[in-house]
């Protein structure tokens, strides 16, 4: 026992490229079900699981998490993963909010929101196991995507299996690319994205290149590895 308060935090990672209703709707929806006191959002830099798939430079997407998270004191933004030069390692980047909270004299409780469709590709990420020990992992239903079965979980996390959780919803068959699609194809994207959001992709031309999968040439990607 340190004697120090424990603080339950979700943290909510992803291109946000561009950051919508559904990315909300599922922090919100976890931090519920969970009882999280606050959810971070964690954009990434260039994603090792995405190369070359990222269209809006990171400042451009930092700026729209904040857009879009401003009117929920429980949400709060991180910019660990844009911040830091190399690889950027998801279990680095929980271990460097970890820190950051027993500096501020918190035993944190992290838990770490994951799509079943990102679960599959979780046993290829960067030291899975030492990903697991330094939190728990939240996992919310894909359209399109199965749930997760449990006995290969337990086969490919055998020891942890009881560190992943299950969520049920919110199923919102909104994505990133479909919203990037309809941008670049001149469809509204109202009720989409928060209308700060819209605001700010209009504002700043993001995202009405054909080319919605390329990446912008002022993206300037930085070499990264596996998450």
């Amino acid at each position: 026992m340190t004697g120090r308060p424990v603080v339950r935090i979700g943290i909510m990672g992803g291109t946000f490229d561009p950051v919508h209703l559904g990315h909300l709707a599922i922090a919100e929806a976890a931090r519920e079900s969970l009882d999280l006191e606050r959810v971070v959002f964690l954009p990434a830099g260039v994603p090792p699981h995405k190369p070359g798939a990222v269209t809006a430079p990171a400042e451009d997407r930092v700026a729209m998490v904040r857009l879009a998270i401003a009117g929920n004191a429980t949400f709060e933004l991180s910019r660990v993963d844009v911040d830091r030069p190399g690889p950027s390692y998801t279990a680095d980047s929980v271990r460097l909010i970890a820190e950051a909270e027993r500096t501020a004299g918190r035993d944190p409780d992290l838990v770490l929101i994951m799509s079943a469709e990102t679960l599959a590709g979780l046993p290829d990420w960067h030291e899975p196991t030492r990903l697991l020990a330094a939190c728990r992992v939240a996992v919310v239903p894909r359209e399109g995507h199965p749930a997760p079965d449990l006995a290969w979980i337990a086969a490919q996390f055998p020891g942890q299996a009881n560190r992943i959780v299950m969520l049920d919803g919110p199923r919102l068959g909104i994505s990133s690319t479909g919203v990037r699609e309809r941008i670049a194809t001149g469809r509204s994207i109202r009720y989409l994205v928060p209308d700060a959001v819209e605001r700010y992709i209009a504002d700043h031309g993001l995202y009405r290149s054909a080319s919605i999968g390329g990446t912008s040439p002022s993206a300037r990607p930085r070499p990264r590895s596996a998450p």
